[in-house]
């Protein structure tokens, strides 16, 4: 049964977006400010995780909102699934989000996504991509909007982690601002790749913002990666952090 109500839920997902899509665009083509449009990918992000819960029992509670400072920050998320992707919309404020650029060639969705400004990266261009994201991310920044990070790069499975790439803490010392880490058990419930969607309760824990000031990115990204991975373990420790 979890597996049909997981393949009626990805079909939702599918058909929510195209939808959600053609709103964005038409949405861009009106006399809003981009904090007026913001609250369309918002509503995407709480319609999906909301039908979530309805279809497969999967539920969420998120932990720290106290810790979101009062300006522009760079917001550092574990990478395990694609619900934190749906999350990022509503649990931190406005943001550009970082993102490979092959993502923005989807028809109507990426021509969605292109409209909020995004940081569209080529992963496989080295330095130049790392320099890309700090000369467009202290222009969002400088905008008054945050940036969304996925520093793993790509999606790891549950209980596993890969190196994070610098270029959120390169972006923090360069220009100042914090860095919020964000650590989350999706990774378990909902597998990368996969199809099921497990029942339970995913917990997003929001950690204290990290100031960049004195440090070098090296220190900034190893004090981010360790909070990170030892919430996420003790998440995933404790009773129901992991399905049954």
């Amino acid at each position: 049964m979890q597996w049909i109500r997981s393949l009626v839920y990805t079909c939702l997902v599918f058909l929510v977006t195209a939808v959600f899509g053609v709103i964005v665009l038409v949405g861009a083509c009106l006399p809003l400010s981009f904090e007026q449009r913001y609250a369309i990918p918002r509503a995407w992000g709480r319609v999906l995780t909301w039908l979530a819960g309805v279809v497969c029992g999967l539920g969420y509670t998120i932990e720290g909102r106290e810790n979101l400072p009062d300006r522009p920050f760079i917001s550092l998320w574990k990478h395990s699934s694609a619900w934190e992707t749906m999350a990022q919309m509503f649990v931190v404020p406005p943001a550009s989000w970082l993102l490979k650029r092959e993502v923005i060639w989807i028809p109507i969705v990426g021509w969605a996504v292109r409209t909020y400004k995004p940081i569209a990266i080529n992963r496989s261009a080295g330095h130049s991509a790392v320099n890309q994201v700090v000369a467009q991310g202290r222009e969002r920044l400088a905008a008054g909007m945050g940036v969304v990070v996925y520093p793993e790069g790509t999606r790891v499975a549950p209980g596993q982690t890969r190196k994070y790439g610098i270029s959120g803490a390169l972006l923090a010392c360069d220009t100042g601002a914090p860095i919020v880490p964000i650590a989350h058990n999706s990774g378990y419930f909902w597998r990368r790749r996969g199809l099921l969607k497990k029942p339970g309760t995913i917990r997003v824990v929001i950690g204290p913002p990290i100031d960049p000031t004195g440090l070098t990115p090296r220190e900034v990204n190893e004090r981010a990666q360790r909070w990170i991975e030892a919430k996420v373990a003790e998440i995933a420790a404790q009773p129901g952090g992991q399905p049954r």
